[in-house]
């Protein structure tokens, strides 16, 4: 998970940096190559995070039986992603995806473990089936995910550098004690940039836009996106903190696990997911 932080606070900044450099450079080429290509390869990608980040909660948060629950959540997401790429009416695709997190719910052992395996399927589902969508729409198609990537990962870049160089006051100290202010800001704005650059990119490149897509609302919803990408980096770390887990697992070197690591992008895909939604209903064009 990235973070704005000062030397001070975290002396070993910068080999973190490091690790989440070489990190960085060996999974976006990667995801990038698989966004352009499209099809099954970019859907597994998702799935694999949606899989890996549901196994690493059910652990994280010690709901039982874990393994019962992650082998369902396993079951429930191929589902969803079978029926979606597979042209099911969505209304199908979001039957599986309620019986697969209901059956999640009713295994595990406790009410409040009720809660989170049912809410984990919910999330899990977000990341693994709306970049797919996106990618899967015609009138979309490698632009909407590329925004979210754009808008997360400068908001991350951004964040760090800023709360690194400018430091001042804390965001959200009792949650996350590295955060600033000054970071928060610095997401901000280098998200509406990103996200501001590669609508324009796309249009200069005549690739196929929603029509509502001009740049004031692009720089509008980069914003927002920011807002709850930093938000949902917020939560995560109070969840943590709650648990007693310095990451939620330790599969990416200097981020943790895929949970630190997409925790922003799980908001953002849940925006994206209610814009699809919108836009499936007729509500938006």
């Amino acid at each position: 998970m990235t973070s704005a932080t000062t030397p001070a606070v975290r002396p070993t900044g910068r080999r973190e940096l490091w690790l989440r450099v070489a990190s960085g450079v060996v999974l976006a080429p990667a995801i990038l190559a698989a966004l352009v290509y499209g099809g099954w390869p970019f859907a597994g990608i998702w799935l694999a995070a949606g899989i890996i980040g549901f196994a690493e909660w059910m652990v994280m948060s010690r709901t039982e039986p874990r393994e019962v629950l992650i082998a369902l959540g396993v079951a429930t997401l191929a589902a969803l992603l079978l029926c979606q790429r597979g042209g099911a009416p969505a209304l199908a695709c979001l039957a599986v995806l309620l019986l697969g997190a209901a059956a999640c719910a009713t295994v595990a052992r406790t009410g409040s473990g009720r809660v989170r395996a049912f809410a984990g399927v919910l999330g899990a589902a977000a990341v693994a089936s709306v970049p797919v969508a996106l990618r899967d729409d015609p009138g979309i198609g490698l632009v909407g995910p590329a925004w979210m990537f754009a808008v997360v990962w400068s908001t991350d870049i951004a964040a760090y550098f800023a709360g690194r160089k400018i430091g001042g006051p804390k965001l959200m100290p009792r949650v996350s004690p590295n955060k600033t202010w000054s970071g928060a800001i610095g997401g901000l704005i280098g998200a509406v940039a990103a996200g501001s650059l590669v609508a324009a990119a796309a249009d200069l490149a005549g690739l196929d836009l929603p029509s509502a897509a001009s740049l004031p609302v692009v720089a509008g919803v980069s914003a927002l996106a920011s807002v709850l990408s930093q938000a949902g980096d917020l939560v995560e770390s109070g969840l943590k903190r709650r648990y007693g887990v310095k990451d939620s697992g330790k599969i990416i070197p200097g981020h943790g696990g895929v949970m630190d690591r997409l925790d922003g992008f799980f908001a953002v895909a849940v925006l994206a997911g209610l814009y699809l939604a919108a836009r499936g209903s007729g509500l938006i064009p």
